[in-house]
């Protein structure tokens, strides 16, 4: 009987980098683990129970939530680093939801009271 090689995702791999570098036992490894997969689980179902009718992903969560935090003015740096982004570039996918904002930048012309000559 051969063995399959179960595939690990580069998300779960990252997980469990996470909890070795953190040095947690296998204890806590596994029950975090069944966290992570009854919140998965239990985030499938919640859309239907609160009758929202449009998909509903874990990465759209993660969007809403890097766009609420643009909206709200937070530094684009500090969002890369709660998101977990290598590169800004990654992160700056982000600002095309958040248009309002761009329109309402002022350039540095704007804040001065310049009053015309007669």
């Amino acid at each position: 009987m051969t063995e399959s090689k179960q595939t690990i995702s580069p998300l779960r791999q990252r997980l469990l980098d996470d909890m070795r570098l953190r040095k947690l036992g296998p204890r806590t490894q596994t029950a975090y683990i069944r966290a992570v997969k009854n919140f998965t689980r239990f985030f499938g179902q919640s859309p239907d129970a609160a009758e929202i009718n449009k998909r509903v992903t874990l990465h759209g969560l993660r969007h809403a939530f890097a766009t609420h935090l643009l909206e709200q003015r937070e530094d684009i740096r500090v969002i890369q680093v709660l998101l977990g982004h290598q590169k800004l570039d990654n992160t700056a996918r982000y600002t095309h939801v958040a248009t309002k904002i761009l329109h309402e930048v002022k350039g540095p012309l704007e804040y001065l009271d310049l009053k015309p000559t007669a």
